[in-house]
């Protein structure tokens, strides 16, 4: 298998690397969306992230790879097998998936069918597991999202709610669990996302090309580098790309006790006023992406510097289309947080 170009290699990007490692810290921040120019590094930096993340422990046999230690979100093959039994069922190591969503995947590929093959050589009526099942406790990675086709976009918005598929056809009635990191890039001059689906998006990142000249011939060279000898600038990355992981581990054991004062979520409440936010999933959104950054930083408690960082990503995307204001609206959120914190 190819190796990945490592995380800690990729020269600038800041916004979709701190994006992308508070979602690896706190799954149900609720993904990430790349929105910018093509040939960035969007899906480099995603497939980075998911090689650098320490291999997970899976049910033996099981087809949705369950976690052999968390009986609530096992799928009803482990739980008929393995329900009775006090001890955790023998598991074993596997990577982090990450599962690729086609444009032109067919519903049947995405949340799975009728098994053709033992239907038609044994009569047995037999789920075939599909994308989702492969994505559980991953990542599902969808390039040029916003030209993805509206059933397919109504299957995800569900699946994402519920983190769980549910499929009923040709005599099949299946339930298995669908958690997954939901990531996305595109390019927005091919169109714009569904409101409702763009909602789903716990932080939205914009990634544009590099300007400065120092920052261009860098990626270059890195990518030739790699490209040239990819297990030997691997190897060379390896000590940064540890340092991270132990970051990410460690922010995890962290995170249950970084508290999050009245305080702090008074402005984050405010911060979403001031712009006018829909709904309350703003604020949830920058609570779980501002905690994630506190236990990344080795913070006890959550403050207004980690909200500030994070709030652009966390928001940009919520705002409603002010026609009496031409600014983008990751100039609006900049602007409020400006105000807000200088008050």
């Amino acid at each position: 298998m190819r190796a990945s170009f490592p995380f800690s290699a990729i020269v600038g990007q800041e916004e979709i690397k701190l994006a992308l490692l508070a979602t690896a810290v706190d799954p149900s921040i609720g993904g990430v969306l790349a929105f910018g120019d093509r040939g960035t590094g969007k899906s480099t930096a995603v497939r980075a992230l998911a090689a650098l993340l320490p291999p997970m422990r899976v049910v033996v046999g099981c087809r949705y790879g369950c976690d052999p230690n968390v009986r609530t979100a096992w799928c009803e093959d482990c739980r008929t097998q393995h329900g009775a039994d006090d001890a955790p069922p023998k598991s074993r190591v596997a990577p982090v998936p990450v599962v690729d969503l086609p444009l032109g995947a067919t519903e049947d590929r995405v949340v799975g069918a009728l098994d053709l093959e033992r239907a038609l050589a044994d009569g047995v009526k037999a789920f075939e597991p599909g994308l989702l099942a492969r994505a559980n406790r991953g990542f599902l990675y969808v390039d040029e999202v916003n030209l993805l086709e509206d059933h397919l976009v109504d299957l995800l918005i569900d699946v994402a709610a519920s983190g769980e598929n549910v499929v009923e056809r040709e005599g099949l009635s299946v339930r298995h669990p669908a958690r997954f990191v939901l990531v996305g890039s595109g390019n927005p001059e091919e169109g714009e996302l569904r409101p409702q689906l763009l909602d789903r998006f716990g932080l939205s990142v914009d990634v544009r090309t590099p300007t400065d000249l120092p920052t261009r011939v860098e990626v270059v060279r890195r990518r030739d580098e790699f490209e040239r000898d990819p297990e030997g600038f691997v190897a060379k990355w390896s000590k940064q790309d540890a340092k991270v992981r132990r970051q990410i581990l460690t922010a995890r054991e962290r995170l249950p006790n970084v508290a999050v004062p009245d305080a702090v979520l008074a402005r984050a409440a405010e911060l979403c006023l001031k712009l006018g936010t829909d709904g309350l999933r703003g604020e949830l959104t920058l609570m779980r992406a501002a905690r994630a950054l506190a236990a990344l930083d080795a913070d006890t408690s959550v403050g207004d510097a980690h909200l500030r960082r994070i709030a652009g990503p966390a928001l940009r995307h919520r705002l409603r289309r002010d026609p009496l204001d031409d600014a983008g609206s990751g100039l609006r959120v900049e602007r409020a947080v400006s105000e807000l914190f200088a008050a």
